[in-house]
């Protein structure tokens, strides 16, 4: 049984992920992190990982960036391992990550979808076959509230594109300032923000009169709770070092 603490447990992926593991026989919440208790959740909630008194195996971040080094620094006292689910961190932010990890365990990800991560297998092979004809484009969509763009998944996508491609390939993100033919060597990224679209990323591989399209739809946020329930039973009882959703389908 995997007692984990869920940070960021009243909000909506909070909840999801409440849900989920109330079905789940091989997991349990012991305990929640976050600033509002309205009592219904079915465990204590605290605001602070000091004062969580019971004991877990890992701990599920599904909240925002904000406060994360105060989280890890908390987490490492107990050596509790971390699944961070959150995006939008800053480049800063991720490189405190990347150093904790050598002396505690984290499992990160851009998106904790199991078919997100699919893709990026799929897409490693595709870009060796494809790459030297095809211009490559992402699209993704999300709903009106997300901040951040590209989305930390479209980047996982293109990054996962760009090692096959030993990381010579250039981001654009816009084109309007720019009056010239598309250069070969980049990888263009759009971002679509309206509605309560959950999330849309597709990678085009576009050629002489041929196009390839990989494209996965997240019809609810469960897909992504999901994935942070799978991560977190695979998380506890691992060893030191940093871990991805690559490593939880293998």
């Amino acid at each position: 049984m995997t007692k984990i603490i869920l940070r960021g447990c009243s909000g909506h992926m909070g909840r999801v992920i409440t849900d989920i593991v109330k079905n789940d026989d091989a997991c349990e919440i012991v305990a929640g992190l976050d600033i509002i208790d309205d009592g219904t959740l079915g465990y204590p909630v605290y605001s602070s990982l000091k004062d969580v008194k019971e004991e877990a195996d890992v701990l599920i971040d599904f909240s925002t960036p904000k406060g994360i080094r105060e989280l890890i620094a908390e987490a490492k006292v107990i050596d509790l391992p971390l699944v961070l689910c959150s995006t939008g961190y800053t480049k800063e932010e991720v490189d405190f990550i990347v150093e904790s990890a050598k002396d505690m365990t984290i499992l990160r990800s851009a998106n904790m979808s199991l078919g997100i991560n699919t893709i990026i297998k799929l897409l490693k092979v595709a870009t060796e076959v494809l790459a030297d004809d095809f211009d490559i484009e992402i699209v993704e969509k999300h709903h009106r509230l997300k901040k951040d763009a590209p989305s930390g998944t479209a980047l996982a996508l293109a990054d996962a594109i760009n090692e096959v491609l030993d990381n010579e390939y250039e981001y654009i993100y816009d084109r309007s300032t720019r009056s010239e033919q598309r250069p070969k060597k980049e990888i263009g990224l759009s971002a679509v923000r309206g509605g309560t679209i959950v999330g849309e990323h597709e990678v085009i591989f576009a050629g002489t009169d041929e196009v390839i399209e990989i494209k996965h739809t997240a019809y609810s946020k469960a897909v992504f709770g999901k994935g942070a329930v799978n991560a977190s039973k695979y998380l506890a009882g691992k060893p030191h070092g940093l871990y991805t959703m690559k490593d939880v389908i293998g």
